[in-house]
Formats: C-alpha cells, structure tokens, sequence
C-alpha cells in the first residue's frame, strides 16, 4: 500500500474511533447515577431490555442512536432523543422494538423523541414490520409542550399510527414497565395485546396528584392505575408481569407463536462475502471531500464476490449504475463516481458532479430495477448538478427532473448510504430523506448540506456585508477575514453526519464496515410488504 492509502486508512480510523466514543456516552442515557437509581427500583434500562428480548445469535441495527446529541443543553440534554429503538429478531421473527429511557428526564417526550418515535412507527408500517413498544415515560416534557404536542405529526400522531397500523394487520405489542400517563395511556391499549409489570408499571390519564387538584380525591398511584388494578378490574391491560424479565418473556413467547408473513419476493441466494477486502474501504477514502477518488474501489469492497453488471458503463460515467449482490439479496447500485471522468460526447467531467448523460442513464436503469423487482442501494457522494450555460442548453433540468422523478416513483426499496458529500439537489436525485429510502445512514466521511462549505460561507458573507454596508458599517479586510472564520466555523459544524443524525435526517453514522447488515437486514424487512401498486412516472419528458 502507498504512503496515501496509509494516510488515509489512519484519518479514517481515528474518525471512527471518535464514533465509538460518542456512542459510548450515548448508551448511558441520563448518566451513571440515574442508571442507578433505575436499577435499584428493580428495573432493567432500555437497553438492557432491548438486548434481553432480541434473540442472541443474530443481528440488530440501532435506529436514531445519536438523535438529540447537542440538541436542548438548557434543558439538560435528551440522550438518544429519551428513546432506544432497534430493528433485529425476537424468537426468529424480524421486528422493530420502542423502548422508553426512563434516565434520561424520566423518559419525557421532547419534540426530537415524537420524531424518533413516528420513524420508528414509519419503518413498521413501510415493511409491515411487527413492533413491540417497551412503555416507561412520563409523557410530554411541560416546558416544551408547545413543540410537541398539537400539530400533526406531533405526540398524537403515534396512537392515529396505532389505530392505521392496527388496521393494516401489523402485530403491535407493548408492555408497560414503569410510567405510563395521560395521553400515552393510549400507546399500549391500542396495541393488538398489552402487559403491564407489577408494582413497577402504571397506567392512568391522570396520577394522583393531579386527580387530586381536579375533583379531590385521594388515591395513590398503585391503587389508581397499577397491574392488580388493570388486570383484574378495569381490563385495561392483558398480562400481568412479576417483573420485567417476565414481561420480556411473554413477549418471546407470543412472537413464537406468529405466523408467517406474504413475502415481497425479491431475489435471494446464498450470501458470499466481497471477494476483496472490506477493510481497505479506509484507506481508499480520503481525507477531504475534495479529493477524488475511484467509487468503482468501495463497490468492490461491498458486494458479494466483489462481482457486478454494470449498466451503460461508458455512458453518464459520473454515475455508476450496476447489479449486484449484497449478503445474496440481488440489488441495483446507484452510485456517484469521485473521479474526473473523460466522455467521448461530453468532454473532461468532475467526479461527483450529476451531468445530463449520467441523469438520463439513471433515470432508465431505476426504471429498470422497478420493472425486475430489484431493490436499489443509492451510495451519495454528490456536489450538486452541473451548471453553466452549456449544460443548461443541453437540457440539464430536463434530464435532472427525470432522474428525480425516477427516484420518487420508485415501488421498489431504497436504501441510501451517504459515503461523501450530500449537496443540494444531489441529495434529492440520489435518495435523500425527503425521498422516502426505507433506511438512510451515514459514513463518518460524510457531509448533508446545499452546498459546500467553501462556497456556502462566501456567499453567506457577501450578503452579511452588504448587511452591515447598509447600516453604514464599513468592513475592511481583517473584519472581513473574522466574518468569514465566523461563518465558515458555524457552517462546516452544521454539515456534520453528527449535527444530521442528530435531527434525524438520517437513521444514523455507521462504520463502513457494517453497511452490507444495514442493506441486507433493510431488505429483509422490506420483504414483508408485497408492492401494492405499479411503477408509473406520471407525465414525464423522455
């Protein structure tokens, strides 16, 4: 390997290696001391549930780890936006599992926690994944109540999702571990069945204090709203757990107990690791997102065998469009290449930038993945369409519109792995959040934003000085510089994969080296939900 393989493959282990630190202060939800506290009422933490009831010997995938990282300081932090959710396997079956964080502010509902928990729902409903809501809240954090509770896709939103999901024939089951007030009374009742753990769980609209203050009458929490109560006089709840172990088991045991599930069909055989080594994928990464290099390299180290048919190759070659296989599920690669390309047609075209002949080819071979059923995997490393006159005579929104439009009336799965940059509408032609891929993650490597940083703070300081010119301020060259370093610092902070995950804009960051799980398992998932209507692209100019 040459010295910049190894400068490279070192940057990228470090980056990672500040990943893992992250998600280690991450797990501990509220802290040390509040898992303490947790544990000494004999409870489990989210975490510990979550692990206890997945089964042991396959693998699980973390929705949101990094959500509400750096988000409400003035309010003491909301770790992992106050909720744990995973996607994995309870007795064989795939699913997705809802656990509360009962350390972080008491498993209150921040505004970033009604987000986490509607994708969550969202995933379910997408793949008619089974779902298993682990309840230990106190419900809607007060101070920001204005933030969380009235507007649409708001605290209400998940009991109208219970309701439509319900009605879709998704198994929902939830058990209720600690808190359960007020209107997330409603979560686990509109589940299929629900459990509630003795002398730990409750469950009432309103608790004794408040019951209190409103018609005064006195009555502890226990007698009002506990496990002998819903189970043996109201009704409310199904089973009656000794402990949450119990509760977890029961839930084990009913998901034994499903039936199978009508299957999507998409193509599978027997998965092959990439022939060559997935490892490497650092050392071919560079350091800036600047420089170029060949994606062909990372396709390689991702796909079984390291084997694909690729698709008018000498045609668009800014984007790599190709069949593969990922863990043996067969896929269609759509894929910026980072290198200056050289075009027969189109002359000398940079690497990662979309042109009217790779926006056209992409275009048809989405069409295709549709037409054969084929799941697609978008890897993003875009700057943007390219602009200037000649590319505007050739038709550049024509053809980018196409593309998009291919990407939006895709019936088939998406999946998008943001590797690089992820700029403007870029991000839109290659499946970014706003175009619905079932699972969207992120490399350390990567960066969300309308443009790149460079051009982004100039422009933002032309206008800042025209600002300030207006008022009458002069601005001389070192005022200039100070602005600019100001600008440039706030921006580059807001195009992290950390400042992205944290406000869900994607599912998460992930080592490289994980992605085949994510797409595999994201498949897999998909594979629940036969495609209920035809592809169609509308009124569309070809």
């Amino acid at each position: 390997m040459d010295l910049t393989f190894n400068k490279r493959e070192d940057f990228n282990k470090l980056e990672l290696s500040k990943l893992r630190n992250k998600l280690n202060e991450v797990y501990l939800g509220g802290g040390k001391k509040k898992i303490e506290a947790h544990k000494a009422k004999g409870k489990l933490t989210a975490r510990e549930r979550i692990d206890y009831l997945l089964d042991k010997n396959k693998p699980a995938i973390e929705i949101g780890a990094l959500v509400g990282d750096k988000m409400y300081e003035e309010h003491g932090g909301c770790a992992s936006g106050g909720v744990v959710v995973k996607i994995g396997y309870i007795s064989g079956k795939q699913c997705i599992v809802v656990a509360n964080d009962a350390t972080v502010k008491a498993g209150a509902w921040f505004p970033i926690t009604g987000k986490k928990n509607l994708r969550a729902q969202e995933i379910s409903i997408e793949n008619r994944l089974p779902i298993v809501y682990l309840v230990d809240s106190a419900g809607v954090y007060l101070p920001m109540q204005d933030e969380i509770f009235p507007d649409k896709e708001h605290f209400g939103r998940i009991f109208r999702n219970n309701a439509v999901m319900s009605s879709m024939g998704i198994t929902q089951i939830a058990a209720v571990m600690g808190s359960c007030v007020a209107g997330g009374a409603y979560l686990p009742i509109m589940s299929d069945e629900a459990m509630i753990v003795d002398k730990t769980g409750s469950i009432f609209l309103a608790g004794s204090y408040l019951v209190k203050a409103a018609i005064g009458e006195d009555i502890d929490n226990e007698t009002l709203g506990g496990a002998t109560t819903h189970c043996e006089i109201s009704g409310v709840t199904d089973y009656k757990a000794k402990n949450d172990e119990d509760a977890l088991d029961r839930i084990q045991s009913i998901f034994s107990k499903i039936g199978d599930f009508d299957k999507a069909g998409y193509n599978r055989v027997e998965a092959e690791k990439p022939a060559l080594d997935e490892k490497e994928i650092y050392g071919i990464l560079p350091e800036s997102r600047a420089e170029q290099y060949d994606m062909y390299d990372i396709i390689k180290r991702l796909v079984d065998k390291s084997e694909f048919e690729e698709y008018k190759g000498d045609y668009g070659q800014t984007i790599i469009c190709a069949y593969a296989r990922i863990d043996g599920w067969a896929v269609g690669i759509v894929a910026n290449q980072r290198k200056v390309v050289k075009s027969k047609k189109e002359g000398m075209q940079f690497g990662g930038v979309i042109y009217s002949d790779s926006a056209d080819k992409s275009a048809r071979f989405i069409a295709n993945c549709n037409q054969k059923k084929i799941p697609l995997v978008f890897l993003q490393d875009v700057t943007g369409f390219m602009v200037g006159s000649k590319s505007e005579h050739g038709g550049i929104i024509k053809d980018g519109a196409k593309m998009v439009n291919a990407v939006a009336n895709s019936v088939v799965p998406k999946f998008t792995i943001v590797v690089g940059n992820s700029y403007g509408a870029g991000n839109y032609a290659m499946c970014g959040k706003a175009y619905d891929p079932r699972l969207i993650v992120a490399w350390p490597s990567a960066q969300l934003a309308v443009m790149g940083g460079e051009q982004a703070a100039k422009v933002l300081l032309q206008i800042q000085e025209a600002t300030l010119k207006g008022k009458g301020i002069e601005v001389d060259e070192s005022k200039k510089k100070a602005l600019l370093d100001e600008i440039t610092a706030k921006y580059t902070a807001q195009t992290s994969p950390y400042y992205a995950a944290s406000r869900l804009w994607t599912d998460g960051i992930i080592d490289p080296l994980d992605t085949r799980t994510w797409i595999s398992m994201g498949i897999e998932a998909a594979n629940h939900a036969p495609i209920e209507k035809p592809f169609n692209l509308g009124v569309i100019q070809v």
